[in-house]
């Protein structure tokens, strides 16, 4: 039966990590050409014909076709953010990150959220307004030309205005903080004889669908925070994609009073905040034609309406940046955006996974090393568990004293598995041992090595990350591969059809199976020659395992490894001098 309990821990082990293997296929094939569909007439509105009489149906869908690059624009710099506002249709289209570059190089490209329609990846954020039904007011549509003033930077406000020529002025006031954060004002100004009737929009569109990372415990495309749940559920572009097709264009429709919604990346987000309080209906949209547009956009439940002579306006937020942890609880605490931090795809065991995080990134406070981090956070684990492990140890060490008892039992009773278990039960009794608390500390790492992996995997604070030697990032594998002797062979053996993605294999992950393989040894042996057999390849396949996982998850491991050895030896060296004592 102990064999049997233990066997089933370690098989689970696997099954998780194989699962990890199976839920993290390679990166899919490059997206096709931007969307590209048919432009609104001057003059009208925007959004897409409505449905219906029912306003949430009014929201723009319809882009227009690829315009040029060459368009009237205002560029703005601030401190972690530079781009360009397009004069034509209004929109934020134009924006890099400061900070961040594509790869660990230099002098690498840095990293391009926002891009304009006719680039390789557009993606923008836009806001309008859709006039209610019957109204005939003019708005501006993705051809007008706004007129700009100001100046757009921290401290600073950039106004576009546009005149429909029948009395009703249009403007746009934006403003940028320090960090990612965009704030917009819209306004209407009616001087017209006549009363208007308004529903204003805002949108965050991506004209094609983009190569993501392909990992199931990874949330890639449309998210958002909706009066404090959060929504993304089936909201990955590929299932985004098969709903709008089956429901003209929109996937997912909500209405709510307060929240955020967006669109996500690994480490970037793209995100609309509505004032709080304002009613908005929700939507998350697909919308069909060439490579296929995906659109999350905000809008008013009631129209605003403007006498003749007044004027009105609304509010919102645009994030647009790195997915920083400390700064979006910032952005809740001070701006009060509601679960901001959940753009960071903690995932089900959240209430680990962010804890984590904080402790991981104080100790890196201390120690300027996040490697170094872990492997602090990681002695502490094993501090917290020291007396449980303790117990488990010493329960193994008494396991593997009774093995020649138990073989004993085994060839006696081979014939009747009845009274074999039941002699076993009693052999466990009368030695005081309990078979199950061995298996212990194996389920216990599975919740904290999947918490770890997640800190690693999701958070842009250990993504380019460097530790020692050769690992620059320890968001990224070992760089280093045994099959091509470490890069003196001019080789690369993952290149190669059918197995070369698991031709590679660097030096932490050799050392982590090292230290499972002497790990292994100091627990007991099963006496089944088949699991025997099995436990002896284990190291084995969790080595090439460990060779497509991050460097600091694979760092981690082996450190655990290494603490476990010691532990166990000396909990077994304890034993072993306590044994004479007794008799």
């Amino acid at each position: 039966m102990d064999q049997k309990r233990l066997f089933l821990a370690i098989a689970l082990s696997i099954a998780i990590l194989l699962g990890f293997q199976f839920l993290m296929p390679p990166a899919p094939k490059p997206a096709v050409a931007p969307i590209a569909a048919t432009t609104p007439a001057a003059g009208t509105s925007s959004a897409a014909a409505p449905a219906s009489g029912v306003p949430g149906n009014t929201a723009p869908v319809a882009a227009a076709a690829a315009a040029p690059l060459e368009v009237p624009r205002v560029k703005f710099t601030a401190p972690r953010v530079q781009g360009s506002v397009s004069l034509l249709g209004a929109r934020l289209d134009d924006l890099v990150l400061r900070d961040y570059r594509e790869t660990i190089q230099p002098e690498a490209k840095q990293v391009r959220l926002l891009e304009p329609r006719g680039g390789k990846e557009p993606t923008f954020v836009q806001f309008g307004w859709t006039a209610a039904e019957g109204s005939g007011v003019a708005v501006p549509d993705e051809d007008s030309i706004w007129t700009p003033s100001g100046e757009l930077a921290p401290g600073q406000k950039l106004t576009l205005s546009w005149d429909n020529k029948a009395g009703v002025i249009y403007e746009l006031v934006l403003g940028v903080d320090a960090n990612y954060l965009f704030a917009v004002e819209q306004r209407v100004r009616n001087t017209s004889a006549k009363p208007v009737s308004l529903y204003p929009w805002s949108r965050v569109r991506r004209d094609y669908t983009p190569v993501t990372a392909g990992y199931y415990v990874l949330h890639e495309g449309m998210l958002g925070v909706l009066d404090g749940k959060l929504h993304d559920d089936d909201l990955t572009y590929a299932k985004v994609k098969e709903k709008g097709e089956k429901s003209a264009g929109l996937a997912l429709g909500l209405k709510g009073v307060s929240g955020w919604a967006g669109i996500t990346d690994k480490y970037w987000l793209t995100a609309l905040v509505p004032d709080k309080g304002a009613k908005q209906d929700l939507a998350f949209r697909y919308v069909a034609g060439g490579a296929g547009g995906y659109q999350v956009d905000f809008l008013a439940v009631d129209p605003t309406a403007i006498a003749p002579g007044a004027s009105a306006s609304s509010t919102a937020r645009v994030f647009a940046g790195a997915k920083e942890v400390h700064l979006l609880d910032t952005y809740e605490k001070v701006e009060g955006i509601v679960n901001f931090d959940k753009a960071v795809d903690f995932g089900w065991f959240y209430f680990l996974t962010k804890p984590f995080f904080y402790a991981i990134d104080w100790i890196y406070g201390q120690v300027g090393n996040f490697g170094v981090a872990i492997l602090i956070f990681t002695t502490l684990i094993k501090g917290l568990f020291f007396p449980l492990a303790n117990k488990s140890y010493r329960s193994m060490a008494k396991m593997k004293e009774l093995g020649p008892k138990m073989t004993i039992l085994r060839e006696q009773y081979k014939d009747n598995q009845q009274e074999l278990q039941k002699k076993m039960m009693e052999l466990y009794r009368t030695e005081k041992v309990n078979p199950a608390s061995g298996c212990l500390p194996i389920f216990i790492q599975i919740p904290v090595f999947f918490s770890l992996y997640k800190v690693i995997f999701v958070t842009i604070e250990m993504r380019h990350a460097p530790f020692f030697g050769w690992i620059r990032d320890l968001s990224s594998v070992d760089p280093t591969n045994i099959f091509n002797l470490f890069g003196l062979i001019p080789f690369d053996p993952t290149t190669l059809p059918m197995f070369g993605s698991m031709l590679h294999l660097g030096v932490w992950p050799v050392l982590m199976g090292f230290t499972m393989y002497f790990q292994q040894r100091l627990n007991p042996p099963p006496p089944d020659p088949v699991q025997a057999k099995l436990f002896q390849y284990m190291p084995i396949l969790f080595t090439f395992m460990m060779g497509s996982f991050p460097a600091g998850l694979v760092i981690y491991w082996s450190w655990n490894n290494l603490l476990t050895i010691a532990q166990q030896s000396y909990i077994m060296s304890q034993a072993k001098r306590a044994k004479p004592a007794k008799a």
